[in-house]
């Protein structure tokens, strides 16, 4: 592979990685909204009309942000009853043809999510829920996140195709 590939794909692979170590921290973000809600509900009887919607917004957050990290972790969800048999190549050759795939449907999803993204800070969109808050910012992380992944998945195609031409990237 030329050196600009692997470089490509050690800088994707550190970005992910990073990216991924700081997304991991939203759980807790959701976990804490949601012990907030519930202590203010039941204990002062003051229930909030903003904290299931805020914690639904980092759980995708956290999603489709974590979403590269898992393609590098490699623990996205796969079909394994024959692919652990098979060789690195043969496994290498298959990631490559279900990356490209992958990569057409995020292309399509990215373009989705921008036309939306255009939308939402052109008309100030908001949600219908007695928060209201603006769309807008969860839109743009979910292309964000999206990019992201496409990042990975174009840097796995790389390290598919060197493993499948018996020369991995290192």
């Amino acid at each position: 592979m030329p050196k600009i590939v692997k470089s490509y794909v050690r800088f994707i692979d550190a970005m992910s990685q990073r990216v991924g170590k700081v997304v991991r921290y939203g759980v807790v973000a959701m976990i804490g909204i949601l012990l907030f809600e519930t202590i203010s509900r039941t204990i002062f009887d003051a229930p909030r009309a903003w904290t299931v919607e805020l914690s639904q917004f980092v759980m995708a957050a956290y999603y489709i942000l974590g979403g590269s990290y898992a393609m590098l972790m490699g623990s996205q969800v796969r079909m394994d009853l024959l692919y652990d048999r098979w060789s690195a190549k043969r496994r290498a050759i298959t990631d490559a043809i279900t990356a490209s795939l992958a990569a057409f449907y995020i292309v399509i999803f990215i373009v989705g999510g921008i036309n939306s993204t255009t939308y939402a800070l052109k008309y100030g969109q908001i949600t219908y829920s007695p928060w209201g808050p603006p769309l807008a910012p969860i839109k743009i992380i979910f292309v964000c996140g999206a990019t992201l992944i496409l990042l990975q998945i174009i840097a796995n195609f790389f390290r598919d195709l060197a493993i499948a031409r018996g020369k991995p990237i290192t």
